[in-house]
């Protein structure tokens, strides 16, 4: 695919991972609609040239906010980037039940939801896309996440099953699947990080090679660990 003059929505555009992604698709000539929930994010992204808008993507109302935003507007490429991690930890303590339903709503639901809002419009363009952005975590996952894992296997399921659906028509179901990246939300883990900008470069890599995964950085390897043993690669993973 080639992105220029492509009508992209970017979730979770205005820090991380997406926020990168955003300013190399700009440099390859997309047009970039982009949303996030942080104030002062947003008027940052808005000083570089980008189409923000404001969304918390954690609840029905958010995207509902979202999609009306949207409008009537055509649409090329879809990326569910936005994704909340949630500290769910019984070791440490009871955990806050309203805090996993915003994870897993962000994390599952709002893709989900997205897609369906959006489907039968992307069908009417020559040539496009849905990106799910999931993690290394989907494959296999890690003691102190278990619902960021969870939601992330989710929606890696919703995909393959989405894929086949779609196999006869002109949208391209792809998964991208980050190991962990060095932004915000891994503040504190002591796993070596990816750059986020090779990490953005990679998922945008995939689409443009009509790619239907992309198994990014460590990724890889636990891609074929989990190849030859699926317990294994469980082990490696499940104590971090």
């Amino acid at each position: 695919m080639d992105l220029a003059g492509k009508t992209i929505l970017l979730t979770g555009g205005t820090n991380g991972i997406g926020r990168e992604m955003a300013r190399q698709l700009k440099a390859k000539g997309a047009s970039v609609v982009i949303t996030g929930r942080n104030a002062e994010r947003l008027t940052a992204m808005r000083g570089e040239g980008f189409e923000a808008i404001s969304a918390d993507l954690s609840n029905a109302a958010g995207v509902d906010t979202l999609i009306a935003e949207w409008g009537e507007r055509e649409i090329d490429v879809l990326i569910n980037n936005a994704g909340q991690l949630v500290d769910h930890d019984f070791r440490k303590g009871t955990p806050d039940a309203d805090a996993a339903d915003d994870c897993v709503y962000a994390n599952l639901s709002a893709p989900i939801r997205l897609t369906t809002a959006f489907v039968e419009r992307l069908k009417r363009r020559p040539e496009t896309a849905i990106v799910n952005v999931t993690s290394g975590l989907a494959i296999a996952p890690a003691a102190r996440q278990p619902v960021y894992c969870a939601t992330k296997a989710g929606l890696r399921f919703y995909t393959l099953a989405l894929r086949e659906q779609l196999k006869d028509t002109n949208i391209r179901v792809i998964e991208a699947l980050p190991p962990v990246v060095d932004t915000q939300m891994n503040d504190g883990n002591p796993m070596k990080k990816m750059p986020v900008e090779d990490c953005a470069a990679a998922i945008l890599d995939a689409i443009e090679k009509d790619r239907k995964e992309a198994n990014i950085g460590m990724t890889k390897v636990l891609r074929v660990a989990e190849g030859i043993s699926p317990a294994f690669a469980r082990s490696v993973t499940i104590r971090f």
